[in-house]
């Protein structure tokens, strides 16, 4: 395995209140390697987007942070603004949610790729303005030359999310942080949009960090995935791993709540009961234990670590959850979890 592009170790998070101090990001740890895609998934308030933000060094300045960032071996907690700055855009590009919010409305498209461009290389206007004409035909962005003077309400809201994948690509960084880039949009532009990320990855050859709350993506685009709830990974692996031998209660819940394309259509779609618990606050046993139908006394007492669980590569892989019963749901021994909305507590 190449040398990672970014890492992180211990990464917590925490944000001071009048109620308290929220936990938001309890114990991360990740690795990417450049021209892997990892995503993260989990419901909101589960910490994915603020350990984006923690890496990028965007945080609200009362936000305390813990642990280490490497981006190519530097470490980047602890560095000033200045420094970062230098490290955003050029070393790693963030894509986020809302397009509106990263598009400026009174600067045309073109103007603000190649604004991207001239921040961190010495290029004319001329050449930034071509290669912005470039990076928009490599999105999928029909007739550039001309849409490249267009405004963003010009553009569609897929036509506005790819234009911001192409300033996350103009500099040809080695990690690109892709905060639910396909939120609100519909099927059809949802996979232009993916189309366009993996655009960006064959063109720069940077490493994927993907961040949605939908599995249909990651299933399609990544290599390993991370699942998340109440602020910590709770089952990681690879993505065959997570789908076919989901080894934590919430993984299960999470695939059980998806259509199915084998259902006759006349069953109902399963849901987890109950809602993600308050981060103020640490937890004093596992926090999914009021959720799930496996709870147990050591449940409310202990919080489980990840434990390495059977992989369904034979020859074994980095495969862990965070589950007191992992090894029996690996395998299988609890049938469908979550059955319906009411599920009851079932004994290990």
């Amino acid at each position: 395995m190449p040398d990672p592009a970014l890492q992180v170790e211990g990464l917590e998070v925490e944000f001071p209140t009048k109620a308290g101090t929220v936990h938001a990001v309890r114990g991360m740890d990740f690795s990417i390697a450049p021209g892997e895609v990892l995503g993260i998934v989990g419901e909101s308030g589960s910490g994915k987007s603020v350990t984006a933000l923690a890496t990028m060094g965007l945080l609200p300045k009362s936000a305390i942070v813990r642990g280490s960032i490497r981006f190519d071996g530097r470490e980047l907690l602890g560095l000033k603004e200045k420094q970062l700055a230098g490290v955003r855009g050029t070393g790693i590009a963030m894509i986020f949610q809302d397009p509106m919010t990263s598009l400026n409305p009174v600067y045309t498209i073109g103007w603000q790729i190649a604004e991207a461009i001239r921040a961190h290389q010495d290029i004319g206007k001329e050449a930034a303005q071509a290669r912005a004409i470039e990076l928009l035909a490599k999105v999928g962005i029909p007739n550039p030359a001309e849409r490249v003077d267009n405004y963003p309400h010009e553009f569609s809201g897929g036509m506005r999310q790819r234009a911001v994948i192409a300033i996350g690509m103009a500099n040809d960084p080695d990690v690109i942080l892709a905060d639910e880039p396909t939120t609100a949009l519909d099927v059809t532009v949802q996979a232009q949009v993916l189309e366009s990320l993996k655009t960006a990855l064959s063109e720069t050859g940077a490493a994927l960090l993907l961040i949605t709350h939908d599995l249909g993506v990651i299933a399609g685009l990544a290599d390993r995935v991370i699942v998340m709830y109440a602020g910590r990974p709770v089952e990681v692996g690879t993505v065959d791993d997570v789908f076919y031998k989901p080894s934590m209660p919430y993984t299960l819940g999470l695939l059980g709540s998806l259509p199915r394309l084998d259902s006759d259509g006349t069953e109902r779609l399963r849901q987890i009961p109950g809602s993600p618990p308050s981060m103020l606050g640490a937890p004093t046993g596992c926090p999914f234990a009021p959720r799930c139908p496996l709870r147990a006394d050591i449940c409310t007492t202990t919080e489980p670590p990840l434990v390495v669980v059977p992989s369904v590569d034979s020859v074994g892989g980095d495969h862990r959850a965070a589950c007191h019963f992992a090894a029996s749901v690996a395998a299988g021994e609890h049938g469908a979890l979550f059955s319906d909305a009411d599920a009851g507590v079932a004994a290990p």
